[in-house]
Formats: structure tokens, sequence, C-alpha cells
């Protein structure tokens, strides 16, 4: 299916974690539909992603950028700006699960808003006239966390959270403009960074095949791939008439029956 995401310009931001994360996954999935990414993140390694989609033939940068820092969020919305004039897709990925919890200091929960969630509106906010030049679009990365709870991560929870809010708000709000806003959900994905932190926990073989267990669908974790793939629909125009929807992709982990898991 031709999704249609050749020449579109598409924002990523926290777009340059390990390889096999959900961003650099995103942007790879996104340079394969012929799309052009911008890549958005603090880590350096952006330049060598943007570097070696240069080489394949695809028209791709790497804005590093701290998202924490909204004056440096409006600085590379202006370098974007520069560059294509236009932004047709914009997908704010960015989020840390950063254990700031009820035990953390309140500077420590601040800063996990202004990286989880002020970034996504301080990207959204200066992109924005770029965005009603085309009538594009945008996608906010979620989590279940803000749905579910975890238990000591109360600032990321918040920031997913208000994601969710912001993205209803902001469907209502763009309307008139014609851009959709939508957020997909992700419960349990395997990532590098997934990957890291369940080495962290005591008996960390035996409490994975746990969580797995616990995944209807296939009793299998979400592939990145697969959260890839749901992002590319959902901002192609093959989804046009969705607005203000939070898609999950997760196997069932969230909403089904938990009688699906009685051996």
């Amino acid at each position: 299916m031709d999704l249609g995401l050749k020449g579109k310009v598409v924002v990523v931001t926290g777009a340059a974690g390990i390889k096999g994360s959900i961003g650099e996954t995103i942007v790879q999935s996104l340079a394969n539909e012929g799309a052009i990414p911008v890549i958005i993140d603090r880590n350096a390694r952006g330049f060598r992603y943007a570097e070696e989609l240069q080489n394949k033939g695809v028209d791709s940068i790497f804005v590093q950028t701290d998202l924490s820092d909204y004056t440096q969020i409006e600085a590379a919305a202006k370098v974007i700006e520069e560059k294509y004039e236009r932004v047709d897709i914009l997908i704010n990925n960015v989020g840390v699960n950063d254990g700031a919890g009820l035990d953390a200091s309140v500077d420590d929960f601040i800063y996990s808003l202004k990286l989880n969630m002020v970034s996504c509106f301080a990207m959204t906010k200066y992109c924005l006239p770029m965005l009603k030049k085309v009538k594009g679009n945008i996608l906010n990365i979620g989590s279940k966390v803000a749905l579910t709870g975890q238990g000591g991560t109360s600032g990321y929870a918040a920031s997913k959270g208000g994601v969710f809010g912001l993205t209803r708000e902001w469907a209502v709000d763009l309307i008139k403009n014609g851009i959709r806003s939508n957020a997909i959900v992700i419960a349990e994905s395997w990532t590098p960074a997934y990957d890291a932190w369940i080495k962290t926990l005591d008996d960390s073989e035996e409490k994975l095949k746990s969580i797995v267990k616990k995944i209807p669908l296939e009793n299998r974790m979400t592939t990145p791939d697969e959260i890839a793939n749901q992002c590319l629909f959902t901002i192609s125009e093959r989804s046009s008439h969705t607005t203000g929807q939070f898609i999950t992709v997760d196997g069932g982990y969230v909403h089904l029956d938990r009688s699906l898991l009685i051996e």
C-alpha cells in the first residue's frame, strides 16, 4: 500500500535514540517510504543517523536540540523553516520514563514535565505555522503508564497524561485548519531502553517471562517496527478522517479481559 508519504517533511522528536528505539525505527520507516525525516534530539548520534540517510540518497537533517529547553525548540523550528519552509507531519515522540516519583524533588518532577510534555506543546506551537501551510497533522507518542499507572514515576505518568489531553485539545483547536491530531498508546515494547531496564531487576529473566505471559495476543512484546507501521498509517492520508484518537498498539495488554490470562 502506497501511504503517500514520499516527499513529506516529517519532524520526529527524540529520534536519535539507540538503534532499534522507537524514534529511530520511525525515522528509518519514514525514509523507506520516501519521506524527509527531520531528526530532533539532544544526542549527537543524530548527526550520524542523518549522514547515513543522506548517503542512501534520503533528504534528511538533524537539528541537535535539548527538548527540555523551549528556547532551543524555537530555534530548531526556525532551522526547519529555513530549510524546508513547511512541516507536513509532526511526531512528538520524545519520552523518558525517568523515575521521578513521590520521593523525587519538585525540581526533578518539573524537569520531567518539561522534557516529556512541555516539549510537545512547544514543538507543536513553533511548528504550527508551517503545519497550517499544508494542512499537516500531529501524532503524539503516549504511554499506557498514563492510563494504568506504574508506580515510582509520577513525572512521566503526569506528562503522558497531559500529552493525551493535549492530543484531544489540539484536535478541537485545529479542526478549522484541517489539521488532525492523534496519539499512539504504547505498552510493553521490546526496545533497547526496555532491555536495559529489565536487566536492572532482580530475577530479570523471570520478571520478563511474567510480563510477556500477560500480553494476550501471542504472548509477546510489541516490536518497534509494529509501532512505526501504525504511526505511518495514522499520519498518512489513508487515515484522513481520523482525529482526536488514542490508538493502542499493545497486543491487548491494557484493555482486554483478564480472563484471557487464565491458563
